[in-house]
């Protein structure tokens, strides 16, 4: 968490609150979140009077363009951004603040303080990590039941595991992978190679359906996911699988179990999947 439904709502909304805002100083709190450049008054000197542009959304990380500096944003487990007047107290777990010159401050919260924050020059982002690398994008038109075919066919991996793997498809984490192997009938331990062309058709268009939908509800709230308007994702209320284990599935009223594959906590119906 969050994943690509959370950071698309996240970016949405960060848009409408700060494009166009200069920086006018920086506090950074928590020297260990800045990973690039490593000294962080460099990172502060580099973001001096740059306005926000645009942002962007690259898989699970959120892309602040300046005029001439890109941030990579990652928000790893609980961070989140939140846009606040100066003169409102500080929120526990404040890391990484941005002055801007008209008052408002863009906060950085991290429970777990996972975060992690890259500056580039523009148009070098994608070439070094931690973008370099990704796979494409799910709502892209690259993105085929053909590619995950030719992906998958010659891994020994669970799907569950090759989904998970952001250099085929990005954006996917254990939520949603549960949720879209739920919507096509598939295992999470199937071998991904064993999938017929049928069964990978399917599988495409349950991804694609799964977080259109999960955007549009503005993501799940899982833990303590809020987007940049400090509001509560909502599709958490539609998730078929993830997070019901014992209860019955809303399919075939058989319990959801709970397993571990490759490493993170896997609900699935053993009666649906197959």
């Amino acid at each position: 968490m969050p994943e690509l439904p959370e950071v698309e709502t996240v970016k949405r909304t960060l848009t409408e609150l700060v494009i166009g805002k200069t920086i006018a100083g920086i506090t950074v709190k928590w020297a260990n979140i800045i990973k690039e450049p490593a000294d962080v008054l460099e990172f502060e000197t580099l973001l001096m009077n740059q306005t926000i542009r645009s942002i962007r959304r690259r898989g699970k990380f959120l892309l602040f363009e300046f005029d001439d500096i890109v941030m990579v944003s990652h928000l790893r487990m609980e961070g989140r951004y939140g846009l606040y007047e100066k003169e409102e107290p500080l929120p526990p777990h404040t890391h990484v603040i941005f002055h801007f010159t008209d008052g408002e401050e863009l906060r950085y919260q991290d429970v777990r303080k996972f975060g992690t924050m890259h500056l580039f020059p523009k148009g070098s982002e994608e070439k070094v990590l931690p973008l370099a690398h990704l796979g494409v994008e799910p709502f892209s038109e690259q993105f085929t039941s053909e590619l995950l075919m030719n992906a998958f066919q010659k891994t020994n991996r669970k799907i569950k595991v090759a989904l998970l793997d952001q250099k085929t498809v990005v954006g996917l984490g254990n939520i949603y992978v549960d949720e879209a192997l739920f919507r096509a009938r598939i295992h999470p331990e199937r071998l991904a190679h064993s999938l017929s062309k049928e069964e990978m058709a399917v599988l495409h268009k349950a991804i694609v359906s799964t977080l259109e939908e999960a955007v549009e509800m503005g993501g799940s709230s899982i833990k303590s996911y809020v987007n940049g308007q400090g509001e509560m994702g909502m599709f958490q209320q539609k998730l078929d699988v993830y997070g019901r284990k014992n209860e019955p599935c809303r399919q075939c009223g058989t319990d959801i179990l709970k397993t571990v594959v490759g490493g993170r906590g896997t609900h699935f119906c053993p009666n649906c999947q197959l």
